[in-house]
């Protein structure tokens, strides 16, 4: 597997572990407060973890995914995996946020 296909597989599972943790902060915040912005995260956290979960499934679990953007679509494979490490950093910054 190259390089870049082993860095997308770990960001997108760091990227399921901060946003469980966020989603935990976000979900109770809305049960206690019951405001529209904490709801809001909360719903936005779950579909990006359903797309975080879906591209863990596909790195890690179905390797005809990873031999086909290895050798057809490289550059897609490689874009890709740029996404997964600047949404975390982005998730990470959030965790910040939430959690001080």
């Amino acid at each position: 597997m190259a390089v870049w296909m082993t860095a997308a597989s770990v960001a997108s599972a760091l990227n399921v572990v901060v946003l469980v943790v966020l989603l935990s902060v976000w979900a109770r915040n809305y049960l206690a407060v019951r405001s529209k912005h904490a709801l809001g995260l909360t719903v936005f956290g779950l579909l990006l973890l359903a797309e975080n979960c879906l591209s863990v499934y596909y790195y890690v679990l179905d390797p005809q995914v990873a031999v086909l953007l290895r050798s057809a679509a490289p550059v897609a494979g490689r874009a890709m995996t740029l996404v997964a490490v600047l949404e975390l950093g982005g998730l990470v910054f959030l965790a910040w946020i939430a959690l001080d």
